[in-house]
């Protein structure tokens, strides 16, 4: 039996068991997705890691393979930055899989300099956030189907600096990659706040949450003075399978089945930014990204 315990999620462990259940895991070649999906492997889950690398998430998947033994882990290749490869992916997913029972919406970038998805969004945004609403609505019907479910969101505490800014969202009048970065996991959580009240009653419940300042390749676009207190913290910063903890205990954890709606960090529940409790504008933002996107979500 597989069980987790360490200094960060303090005597937290699990034996839960996952034969018979799917994993969707977005970004599951490198850093915290990739120790999620070996985690959960390990478990006995049907593990599918979504990746645009596909080279990469090849040799992710022989490790993970060889690592738990088991031969149920799947690559399928998926782009956030771009809404096409993600209606081919949803489409893909929703034919051959019969089931999707926990989908961890873990794949992001970080103050990365100015740029655009393929779609027009300024990346963060549509990568961290748009990506991951577009991927969650295409496959809510399979989830619901696949109930008791679970959908996790990975944030991180950088949404306390951000703000939604409807008014500029692709920060086409002004860009700061941090406020943007804090923008994209501020909106996960609203997102995470609205879809567990549209979910109530059909046995999916959602959970956002911090990993943890998380030593990953995430940071590799960071400027000089935010890589130098990088190394400052790094003493005190989580590695990867550290940081996949409380992902995996969102994922697992049996005290959760009846929780919806929350922000976790180290392994418990853990308090958010008065703007990420902005019911109002977690309605709003729902709204602004269905126009965006071109859907309907009701």
């Amino acid at each position: 039996m597989h069980s987790i315990r360490n200094f960060f999620c303090g005597p937290w462990s699990s034996t839960v068991r996952l034969e018979g259940k799917t994993v969707l895991i977005t970004g599951a070649n490198t850093g915290i997705g990739k120790e999620t999906a070996r985690d959960l492997a390990r478990r006995g889950a049907r593990v599918i890691m979504a990746c645009r690398d596909l080279e990469k998430a090849e040799g992710a998947q022989k490790e993970i393979i060889q690592d738990s033994g088991n031969q149920e882990v799947v690559v399928k290749k998926l782009d956030l930055s771009d809404t096409k490869s993600i209606r081919e992916f949803a489409e893909q997913v929703n034919k051959e899989e019969k089931q999707v029972n926990i989908l961890i919406n873990n794949a992001g970038i970080m103050m990365c300099p100015y740029s655009k998805t393929a779609d027009g969004f300024e990346m963060q945004f549509g990568v961290n956030h748009l990506g991951h609403f577009l991927l969650t609505h295409l496959l809510i019907d399979l989830v619901k189907r696949s109930a008791p479910a679970r959908i996790i969101n990975v944030s991180s505490m950088a949404h306390s600096w951000g703000r939604i800014q409807l008014e500029d969202i692709n920060s086409e009048k002004s860009y700061d990659s941090g406020r943007a970065y804090g923008q994209s996991k501020l909106a996960n959580i609203l997102f995470t706040r609205r879809l567990a009240e549209k979910l109530q009653g059909t046995g999916v419940t959602v959970y956002s949450l911090h990993p943890g300042v998380v030593q990953t390749e995430l940071g590799r676009h960071l400027g000089g003075p935010m890589q130098l207190a990088m190394k400052v913290v790094k003493p005190f910063s989580k590695t990867s399978v550290q940081g996949a903890l409380t992902s995996i205990y969102c994922a697992v954890a049996p005290e959760l089945e009846k929780e919806s709606g929350g922000y976790y960090s180290d392994c418990a529940p853990a308090s958010c930014s008065r703007a990420a409790k902005d019911d109002e504008m977690a309605k709003k933002l729902w709204d602004s990204s269905c126009q965006m996107l071109g859907i309907s979500w009701e």
